[in-house]
């Protein structure tokens, strides 16, 4: 996310965002843990989703939205947004069991 240095973003656990098939999803950065509601669109000729998220920073009810596309370099990019709020946009690429997390 633009908006934060790396170190800020894993700082509880490694960032991430993820889709489910089933139109559900799940964030984490920083402090904040989020649960998605998910709808599939195309942006811009793109495939990608738009959903609305809420979860918890710190203890603290947040909620938001957000979307993403699948950019031409196999990684998403979107843009994610806290109700009344801070906004960002991000970058993220797909997780692999051989990524490892302790490399910067």
């Amino acid at each position: 996310m633009s908006g934060w240095d790396r170190d800020a973003i894993d700082l509880v656990e490694p960032g991430f965002i993820e889709f489910a098939r089933d139109g559900t999803g799940r964030l984490g950065f920083i402090a904040v843990t989020g649960w998605l509601d998910c709808r599939a669109i195309e942006r811009d000729g793109l495939p990608g989703v738009e959903f609305s998220w809420e979860g918890v920073d710190e203890g603290d009810q947040v909620s938001g939205r957000g979307w993403a596309v699948l950019a031409d370099d196999d990684t998403i990019k979107g843009q994610l947004y806290f109700h009344l709020g801070d906004e960002s946009s991000f970058r993220a690429k797909r997780f692999t069991a051989a990524d490892d997390l302790d490399e910067p």
